[in-house]
């Protein structure tokens, strides 16, 4: 990231909030807190309507609003792929909200005279992605599930699962969960789901998605990568 976009975000991440420490902002931005010490001196010494010091924490001037940010053409880019395979591969109501978005970018992209990325996302499949949305709603709401699921194999079984997280795997989406009959976390691709509904259901203190990927001996990369993705806090006052 340049300096310039850097100042610019640190703009839009003290909007709406009372206090915010430098290394809140050095977390979010991925830099050290030295940095941030560096960037919020200039931001003071040019005048800019923010308050604060450092050990104190840092905020804006009420009213202030600051200019809308902008995508670089590489940003763009892949916004653009990140669309097409949204479109092409998620529940119809995801996948429309994708193409509305697509059209916005290539809007954007050709009255910039930008050549779109010839990386495209075939959307002729006979895979279930209409069942993605009730199983997402399930995550988000915490709530259990009662499963007939078939294996490999073709032998069926009945689970009762807390579900924590949905995987795209190129060609087929997979469940992550808490299974109460193994009493351990596994997966389920989702087009082996014959049923599901919810249920009422106890939900062990110590299940998480983290834990499922610590079980998966995912690497500490992937589940950095994962808290980076499900904790954006900037998103929060």
């Amino acid at each position: 990231m340049r300096r310039a976009d850097r100042l610019l975000q640190i703009l839009h991440l003290l909007r709406g909030r009372r206090r915010t420490t430098a290394a809140q902002l050095a977390a979010w931005l991925e830099v050290s807190v030295r940095t941030v010490y560096r960037d919020m001196a200039d931001l003071l010494a040019s005048g800019s309507p923010v308050n604060g010091e450092a050990g104190e924490g840092y905020w804006l001037e009420q009213g202030f609003n600051p200019p809308p940010l902008s995508f670089s053409a590489e940003e763009l880019a892949a916004l653009e792929v990140g669309a097409r395979m949204l479109a092409g591969w998620t529940d119809p109501a995801t996948a429309s909200a994708a193409a509305s978005a697509l059209a916005k970018i290539h809007a954007v992209l050709g009255s910039a005279g930008l050549t779109p990325a010839p990386l495209f996302v075939p959307q002729h499949h006979d895979y279930p992605c209409e069942r993605l949305a009730s199983l997402r709603e399930a995550i988000l709401a915490g709530q259990a599930l009662d499963i007939d699921y078939q294996d490999e194999l073709g032998h069926p079984s009945q689970r009762c699962v807390l579900p924590l997280g949905l995987f795209f795997w190129g060609n087929r989406w997979t469940l992550a969960a808490w299974c109460q009959l193994r009493q351990d976390y596994r997966h389920f691709r989702i087009d082996r789901l014959l049923k599901w509904q919810p249920v009422t259901a106890s939900w062990p203190p110590h299940i998480s998605l983290d834990g499922f990927l610590q079980a998966a001996q995912a690497g500490a990369a992937n589940r950095q990568q994962l808290a980076q993705t499900t904790h954006q806090s900037w998103h929060r006052s």
